[in-house]
């Protein structure tokens, strides 16, 4: 039997096999690559953002510097708002060799408790701000401290060098330098910038090695606010809230030709540098957030809706009803039982009989129709913040007695600011300029220039004329101005309290403007709750006459109104024997100044070093607002400054500049001075100035 067995294996067939394994070796190999490079490309080109990203997160930490914010001027470019240098320290948690330690030594100099800067320290995973804003000088004490991880960077800090001076109006920014009231959060696009962004890099171990950054500082930004008018206005007005224990009140002046706010001031007030310090109801503007019943300035809207539709004249004859009137059930009463008098009269002396039976000719669609187009019930479009629009009903939702009310000025809420600007469309001859803030035209928006006519010119003529008389005759006595005429409305408007108009809160307000063929000014008041005396008569109309006539005097407003040579004199602080009086020569010549007579020798107290000897009678100045006086006969003249308008400050380095001993009475502007401005005197005379307040 044969045996069968297997070949061996051929040579051949071994060294096939091994090529084969090293191909698919080579092609494990390759694809393992292809998915490598594949990966790499996704992640290098198609994800590189994202991944730079996450990089730049893990490699940099940020810390936000604001960027310098715009100045704010007033419009002769005196600073009302300014950023000022300041620093910030912080803090790389990662290079805090010793947290305890640092912590216990930068604690006090910062201001904080050194067991909460050592809990920040530890648990924060982040570079962040310690505290901003702090001064250079408390800066370098940290930067003398040489702490790990401690950093020192530039910052700034907004700063009113004028403390409370239109910080109703500019407002205050918050802790990250954004504005949160006012102009600042108004204008906040404008004058924020573009932020600083502080830059560490860090490398694996979280060491900072550089950093990087850049800022734009905002837009500086000029408003239509004087310095000086402004101060006069918030002190004129502080006083009456001190004297009249009232509760606040507003004041605002604009120049109706033009509609630019010259001041706009809020009582009480706050310093913007320290807003926290202050009641968040102290933070508001008055002039444009407080909504109140204006009482009878609101006439203005009645009785010039009549004229304009010809329903009355200012000469027309109407009665008063002995200041009672009926009217849906409710009796009226004035304040007085006026009988039969002229339209003009009735406006006077504030009668509400003849505002409500002219109000009832008008109709309740008609005077809705004047009251819209005056602007109430809408904002007037100035640019701050937070303006309210004002209460209105139409006249489907008023009641039987609604169309008396409003007549009067009851029933409608309004803001200081649409009052004013009723007066001054009036005063601007029926045209209404809207109200604005900024002085630079091209900030604002077109509607922002527009003006409206409210009335014609011939009723803004008749409305002029009427306004004034309730200066010269009427309720509005206490607004005459000494020099300048002046028109205007007075208002006392009981307070709504618990539903219910208060017999004991009033809102006491005048209005006017001056002079009063051609305003420069128009001058709002408004006080809030006033105790004792309440009658805008009373309370707000002389607060009006100060306001006016500083502010006239300071813009070199011509004078269109004599004023009385003695009454002129005896307000200035001068001794009676001063007082200046006619002399028997000069009875005859109406045109001719007084002279003072010392009488037989001149007052020791007048003259330089007490003299009183070699007098001659000397003529000063000229025209009808001249004074005479006595100088000494030997000894060079010096000529005495116009002192118009000026702070005592001025005042006296002038006086001092001219050799002469001043005496002044009062403080702020300049109002009142003797001798008369061009007076020669010998040096070391005494010159009395009055200043306003």
């Amino acid at each position: 039997m044969r045996r069968s067995s297997s070949p061996p294996p051929s040579p051949a067939h071994g060294r096939s096999s091994f090529p084969r394994r090293a191909l698919l070796f080579c092609g494990f190999l390759a694809f393992w690559a292809l998915l490598i490079v594949g990966r790499l490309y996704q992640l290098q080109v198609i994800e590189y953002v994202k991944w730079l990203s996450v990089a730049e997160k893990q490699q940099q930490r940020t810390i936000l510097v604001p960027a310098k914010r715009g100045a704010i001027y007033d419009r002769h470019g005196r600073p009302l708002a300014l950023s000022l240098r300041a620093y910030t320290v912080y803090a790389s948690p990662s290079e805090v060799s010793n947290t305890a330690t640092e912590a216990a030594l930068l604690a006090p100099v910062v201001g904080m408790r050194a067991a909460d800067l050592e809990d920040r320290l530890r648990h924060a995973t982040r570079a962040f701000s310690i505290k901003r804003q702090i001064s250079k000088d408390l800066a370098q004490r940290i930067r003398n401290l040489n702490l790990r991880g401690i950093g020192v960077q530039n910052d700034i800090k907004r700063s009113y060098p004028n403390k409370t001076l239109a910080a109703g109006v500019l407002g205050f920014v918050g802790s990250d330098d954004q504005g949160l009231a006012g102009l600042e959060a108004g204008l906040n696009p404008l004058v924020e910038g573009t932020p600083f962004r502080l830059m560490l890099n860090v490398d694996g171990r979280d060491q900072s090695f550089h950093s990087s950054g850049g800022a734009e500082a905002g837009a500086n930004v000029v408003l239509t606010l004087d310095e000086n008018i402004q101060q006069v206005t918030e002190n004129t007005l502080t006083e009456a809230v001190e004297i009249h224990r009232a509760i606040g009140g507003t004041a605002i002046v604009e120049d109706p030709s033009t509609g630019q706010i010259l001041a706009m001031a809020s009582e009480p007030t706050f310093d913007p540098n320290d807003y926290r310090a202050s009641r968040p109801d102290v933070l508001r503007n008055q002039a444009i957030q407080w909504v109140y019943e204006p009482g009878s300035m609101f006439k203005l809207v009645t009785y010039s809706a009549a004229l304009e539709e010809g329903l009355t004249s200012p000469d027309e004859m109407i009665d008063c009803q002995n200041g009672s009137i009926t009217l849906g059930g409710h009796v009226i009463h004035d304040d007085e039982r006026f009988g039969v008098m002229t339209v003009e009269q009735a406006l006077a002396h504030s009668s509400d009989v003849a505002a409500i039976k002219i109000g009832l000719r008008i109709g309740p669609e008609r005077l809705y129709h004047y009251i819209r187009q005056y602007g109430f019930g809408s904002r007037t479009g100035i640019q701050l913040p937070g303006e309210e629009q004002g209460l209105l009903e139409p006249p489907q939702r008023w009641s039987g007695i609604s169309i008396g009310a409003i007549s009067m000025g009851q029933e409608v809420g309004v803001t200081a600011l649409q009052v004013l600007s009723a007066y001054s469309a009036i005063a601007n001859g029926g045209t209404e300029m809207p109200p604005r803030i900024l002085r630079d035209s091209a900030r604002l928006p077109n509607s922002a220039l527009q003006p409206r006519t409210v009335v014609s010119p011939r009723t803004a003529e008749m409305m002029k004329h009427m306004l004034a008389a309730v200066v010269e005759e009427g309720t509005g006595k206490g607004a005459r101005l000494a020099g300048y005429s002046a028109a205007g409305k007075t208002g006392t408007a009981q307070k709504v309290v618990n539903g219910v108009y208060s017999h004991s809160k009033y809102v006491s307000s005048f209005v006017g403007f001056a002079p009063v063929e051609r305003p420069a000014i128009a001058v709002l008041i408004s006080i809030d709750s006033p105790q004792g005396a309440y009658y805008g008569a009373e309370v707000a109309a002389p607060v009006f006459k100060k306001i006016a006539e500083q502010t006239l005097t300071y813009l070199g407003v011509p004078k269109d109104r004599p004023v009385p040579l003695v009454a002129e004199a005896s307000k200035l602080a001068i001794p009676n024997k001063l007082l200046a009086r006619r002399g028997p020569a000069m009875a005859a010549d109406r045109d001719a100044p007084p002279i003072l007579d010392y009488g037989p020798s001149a007052p020791a107290d007048v003259l330089p070093g007490g003299a009183a000897a070699n007098l001659r009678p000397v003529v000063l100045g000229n025209g009808s607002r001249t004074l005479g006086t006595m100088v000494l006969e030997n000894g060079p003249l010096v000529a005495v400054p116009d002192f118009t308008g000026l702070a005592t400050r001025p005042v006296a380095d002038q006086c001092q500049a001219a050799g002469l001993d001043l005496v002044l009475s009062g403080s702020g502007l300049a109002v009142e001075q003797y001798p008369v401005p061009g007076s020669r005197l010998p040096a070391g005379t005494r010159v009395w100035v009055r200043f306003a307040r």
